[in-house]
């Protein structure tokens, strides 16, 4: 069921308990910013997500309320695992969902990374 991206951080979402080590992940990449893992039901060949490690609920909550270190720190983190795992050609899609109308599902913010596959439009027509 998707969230509502203005309510506050749930420290008991999914992303959390990753976070505390309290669930596995299959991790990719993990620095002082961000932790990059395997999607559990992957919707393309490649799919990663990207998460901060901060308690952030959406992008809005994240743009305006992390450090300018934080953020920059996130956004090198998404282009690092996208690098390492040979995307960038011939290309990949990042997204991320937010709120209801775009049907977040996890109140923490995260990034998809897909790859591994030509894609489509971005919506249905």
């Amino acid at each position: 069921m998707p969230i509502d991206a203005t309510a506050p951080y749930d420290d008991q979402n999914v992303f959390a308990k990753i976070l505390r080590g309290e669930i596995p992940n299959r991790t990719v990449y993990e620095d002082e910013f961000a932790l990059a893992f395997h999607d559990i039901a992957p919707q393309a060949p490649i799919h990663i997500l990207v998460i901060p490690k901060g308690p952030y609920v959406s992008w809005n909550d994240f743009t305006a309320m992390a450090a300018d270190s934080e953020i920059a720190g996130y956004v090198r983190a998404v282009g690092h695992v996208a690098r390492t795992q040979g995307l960038v050609e011939p290309g990949y899609r990042l997204l991320s969902n937010i709120g209801q109308h775009g049907h977040q599902e996890v109140p923490h913010l995260h990034v998809h990374i897909f790859g591994g596959q030509q894609f489509g439009a971005l919506l249905a027509r």
